[in-house]
């Protein structure tokens, strides 16, 4: 299925500028109607506070705040404007231990470089064609990290059995 997205507003942060100018012209062709870039997650955050953005696709690796702590700024600073906003994480690091830490930091889908438009389209399609319950407790908020339900089980302590 294809979206209109001219009304969507996407936050793209990433501090090589190659990249960055790479995923702007990628969304630009999906017809995305505001795009915002920052080169760090300090900025990132910023530019996110101000515009409030319906999207965010951040690099991991960037200094001096990378995109685990913008994350994790976004989901719990009080000063977010929408700590529910759908997050992509890129990275060129795929190993499931990195995996498991940005899901378990609060993002929303994960994006592997180098990619293909196609990937970045079926990300920016999970999100919302799928789109997943918040959890909040002591250690996390986030998206709820399971992907699929089990309903085999119907007892009242899932976890503890």
């Amino acid at each position: 299925m294809s979206y209109k997205l001219e009304v969507v507003k996407v936050l793209v942060v990433e501090d090589n500028q190659p990249m960055l100018e790479l995923v702007k012209s990628i969304l630009e062709t999906f017809g995305v109607g505001q795009i915002y870039t920052a080169k760090d997650g300090e900025i990132g955050f910023k530019v996110f506070c101000r515009e409030n953005p319906d999207l965010v696709i951040t690099d991991w690796m960037m200094k001096p705040i990378n995109g685990l702590e913008m994350t994790n700024m976004i989901r719990n600073e009080p000063m977010s404007p929408n700590p529910y906003v759908p997050i992509v994480m890129m990275t060129g690091f795929s190993e499931h231990k990195r995996v498991a830490s940005a899901r378990d930091l609060g993002t929303t889908e994960f994006l592997v470089k180098p990619f293909k438009a196609q990937d970045l389209y079926k990300r920016i399609v999970q999100v919302i064609e799928r789109p997943r319950q918040f959890v909040k407790c002591e250690n996390f908020f986030g998206p709820d990290r399971r992907r699929t339900r089990n309903t085999d089980y119907n007892g009242p302590e899932r976890r503890s059995d």
